[in-house]
């Protein structure tokens, strides 16, 4: 079989402010109220000067705080929905998500071609590390203010690897005091949550704001234990002087949570018209395959030292970040701006992921030969001899890997240096910018799979099993199979010790020449990757052993099977790499409330740690064989748009081409393969307010094509999960005393891999809310996350329906409904 990993793996200012400063230290807790109200508020993201919406030559969404309140989105991938164009798949929990924009693919996992950024700077320099993608450490809480959205356009030019798009999630700064306190508690699920924010002037100069969670409880997924544990803090503190200002900002992050992979579903009819069905005692939308009842996985470190892991830590995150950002006129017109965040990331990545699910005899026999055995390993019914037929309710078992991965270090340092100059010439002004970025991201991370046996239930109850063979001999141990990947051909066990260096100089020039607007950018991108790599996979040693796991001095089957590290066989990463970006832009006001534009762009994406262990880096010097190529992605885009704002109204229409070429690597069996894809498509989106009314949607039609692979049987599909039409949209009344609203995200089907055959279906969610403000500064509210209930696959691994009928898929969450109360001050 071959596993390809697709495991879901950041936004401040990105672009410059105005002259007069204003913009830079006026991101309050009104301005982020302001940006739901006026879409002609001045966008600072991905650009080379503010700029509202109408006059600029991109596709910009912004979400603003009275959204982000009223909508209460799980994660910050249920979030990124709402944003025309993007494809988030959120399916995961807090993390883990797959985010694509505008029908460039979701080939990886995680974001590869779009930048999460905090405040300008991204949170990781790559959106889709394995296993420790952007998404995972970033949470949106009271003290975002707005969320600003560049598809496209410049994105590629003013961020590092984000040609797809940059997602700016902009903290308040306390300009204007305010701030609130809320307790909200799960009305039919577990969840306990504290939020809370303040933000005030200390001095006329001087400002500061606050803000955190607190969450604890099972989640939405019964699971059978408090899987949902910790929360942030946020902080920053400004200081205006004349001609700038300084803000130091700091962040902790200590979080853990659930990440739900693919799981077992039952799927009748054909693959063009498939019908998906939960298994008996198993729903896709409130189970899981965690468990309290799954032992500590034990296994060896990245030392090769004995140690064991629980299960219910799940994805575990934990960042504490340092920034300083400022702004100076120096006079004669030029004004410096200097973004530097370090951050000190780590984690573990721990979820079973079904390696294959049949009847539970079948299994058993393939395990341990014909007329194998089951008994309970874990549970109430631990050493008791369980029935195949009807063994969890279903008489399935499934074959689970164990994604262990320990994320030692994803430490990140960042700074962005730019200098700005607003000039008149002629009959028009122009605004030059220049500047330097650099980033050092560490990636240290050790694979520690596991192979196991358990049952599929819901409610929290599966367990492990143990096998004998038909002479009644266990060909197992406390439910493991093996102390590796044995499902996987014992690949996999791996450690990654890799520096990433990345310098990026720029330039942007804009003209001003009455209602024409045009400007042009350029990035170039260069950097080197250093460290080593360590693992059992092909070309990297032998990575089986025999070790004496229980250390009774009985070697058993599956400590016959134990994946070690090759410790004396690091291989060296030592190669440079380089890639060039560049952005031409058009845009003309057909009068004061109508605009046309248009773009064309070129970027890149270092692929990073998704191309070692591959034939990309030499294994004897750690050098780029095949060039540049190897570990660069290329995107083209053409943007061709519309823009209208007046009387309430708003309506922004844009018609796009993407081209984009990468190389990506199968994992078992180790593989490299070039494909490229095309995509072109229109993308809707409007907004209408009159009185307390309030209606804003979205709707992105794609044509997504591959036109080049390796498989040549793929050419002409569709790539995979990318569907035709992907819409949202949200209406909401407000009065005095209560707001009620309701949002709906939807998609039609998709193919569930690039063979084009199992289709995923339609599916919409529908999100409601209701505040009542009975007194002033006191409001209590309800929100109801998929209140239909609806299932919605995101993905799923098989590319057909197989013979038994059991496809691993992983569904949206079922309904969950939060009351809260808040008081403002």
């Amino acid at each position: 079989m071959k596993l390809r990993i697709a495991l879901c793996a950041s936004v401040a200012l990105c672009g410059l402010t105005i002259p007069t400063f204003t913009p830079a230290f006026a991101q309050d807790n009104a301005a982020g109220e302001a940006a739901e109200a006026d879409v002609g508020e001045i966008i600072v993201t991905a650009v080379a000067r503010g700029q509202n919406r109408i006059e600029s030559s991109v596709s910009v969404s912004t979400i603003g705080a009275e959204t982000l309140t009223n909508l209460a989105a799980p994660s910050s991938a249920d979030l990124i929905r709402q944003i025309p164009g993007i494809r988030s798949e959120a399916s995961g929990g807090e993390g883990n998500a797959n985010i694509a924009v505008r029908g460039i693919p979701v080939s990886t996992g995680g974001a590869r071609y779009i930048q999460l950024q905090e405040d300008g700077l991204p949170i990781l320099e790559f959106g889709d590390i394995i296993f420790g993608n952007a998404d995972n450490f970033l949470r949106a809480d009271r003290s975002v203010a707005r969320v600003e959205a560049v598809r496209g356009g410049s994105a590629s030019t003013f961020a590092s690897n984000a040609p797809g798009a940059v997602i700016n999630f902009i903290s308040k700064t306390g300009k204007q005091e305010g701030g609130a306190i809320q307790g909200s508690v799960g009305l039919d699920f577990e969840s306990y949550r504290l939020d809370f924010d303040y933000g005030a002037p200390l001095a006329d100069d001087l400002y500061f704001h606050v803000g955190g969670f607190y969450r604890t409880g099972e989640g939405p997924r019964d699971i059978g234990y408090n899987g949902y544990d910790g929360g942030q803090i946020k902080a920053n503190i400004t200081k205006e002087f004349d001609g700038g200002y300084i803000r130091f900002t700091g962040k902790y992050l200590d979080d853990k949570t659930p990440t739900i992979l693919p799981q077992p579903v039952r799927v009748g009819g054909t693959n063009g018209n498939p019908d998906y069905q939960a298994i008996a005692g198993f729903d896709p939308r409130t189970d899981s395959l965690y468990s309290p009842f799954l032992t500590p996985q034990v296994t060896l470190d990245g030392g090769n030292n004995q140690t064991s892991f629980d299960f219910r830590d799940g994805l575990s995150v934990q960042s504490l970040a340092f920034g300083i950002e400022s702004e100076i006129d120096v006079g004669g017109g030029w004004t410096l701006t200097n973004r530097f965040r370090f951050a000190d990331n780590s984690g573990s990545f721990q979820s079973p992921f079904p390696a294959g699910v049949d009847s539970a005899q079948a299994v058993a026999n393939s395990i341990g030969g014909a007329g194998s055995s089951i008994v309970f390993a874990s549970g109430p019914n631990s050493g008791q001899a369980a029935n195949a037929a009807n063994i969890g309710g279903n008489g399935l078992l499934t074959n689970v890997v164990v994604f262990n991965v320990r994320l030692n270090s994803l430490d990140n340092v960042t700074n962005d240096f730019r200098i700005n100059k607003a000039f008149d010439f002629g009959g028009g002004t122009a605004n030059f910018t220049s500047g330097f970025y650099l980033s050092r991201q560490s990636i240290n991370t050790d694979w520690l799979w596991t192979s196991h046996v358990q049952t599929v239930q819901g409610d929290g109850q599966a367990v492990l099993v143990d096998i004998r063979n038909a002479a009644g001999q266990l060909v197992t141990q406390n439910g493991t199979v093996g102390f590796g990947a044995s499902f996987f051909g014992n690949c996999c066990r791996r450690n990654y010790d890799v520096d990433y260096s990345t310098y990026a100089p720029f330039a942007s020039l804009s003209l001003e020449l009455d209602r024409l607007t045009l400007d042009a950018s350029v990035r170039y991108d260069y950097g080197d990757a250093s460290g080593t790599i360590t693992g059992s996979d092909t070309g990297f040693g032998n990575g089986i052993a025999a070790v004496d796991i229980d250390r009774n001095g009985i070697i058993s089957p599956a400590e016959a099977q134990t994946s070690i590290l090759p410790l004396g066989n690091a291989r060296p990463v030592n190669y440079d790499f380089d890639y060039f970006s560049f952005s031409l832009g058009a845009n003309y006001l057909l009068t004061d409330d109508l605009g046309v534009f248009a773009r064309y762009s070129q970027g890149g994406r270092h692929t990073a740690d998704r191309s070692l262990f591959s034939p990309a880096v030499s294994t004897t010097d750690g050098s780029l064989p095949g060039g540049d190529a190897g570990v660069v992605a290329s995107v083209d885009q053409v943007e061709v748009g519309l823009k209208y704002q007046a009387n309430g109204l708003s309506l922004f229409a844009t018609g796009f081409f993407a081209k984009t070429a990468e190389t990506n690597v199968e994992i078992a069996p180790l593989e490299l393969f070039d494909t490229e894809y095309e995509a072109y498509g229109i993308e809707l989106e409007g907004a209408y307010r009159t009185g307390g009314f309030t209606l804003s949607a979205g709707a992105t039609w794609t044509d997504s094509e591959i036109v080049g692979a390796l498989d040549t049987s793929t050419i002409g599909n569709t790539p995979r999960r990318q569907a035709d039409f992907i819409y949202q949209a949200t209406a909401q009344y407000e009065a005095d005393l209560f707001t009620l609203g309701a949002n709906i995200v939807g998609t039609t089907d998709s193919f569930t891999a690039d063979s084009n055959q199992l289709e995923l279906p339609a599916y919409a969610q529908v999100n409601a809310f209701l505040a009542v403000r009975p007194i002033d500064r006191v409001e209590v509210g309800l929100n109801a996350q998929n209140l239909f209930n609806a299932t919605g696959y995101t993905e799923a691994e098989e590319g057909s329906i197989p013979a038994n009928g059991l496809v691993r898929a992983r569904s949206i969450a079922g309904r969950t409904v939060l009351a809260s109360v808040r008081f403002d001050f």
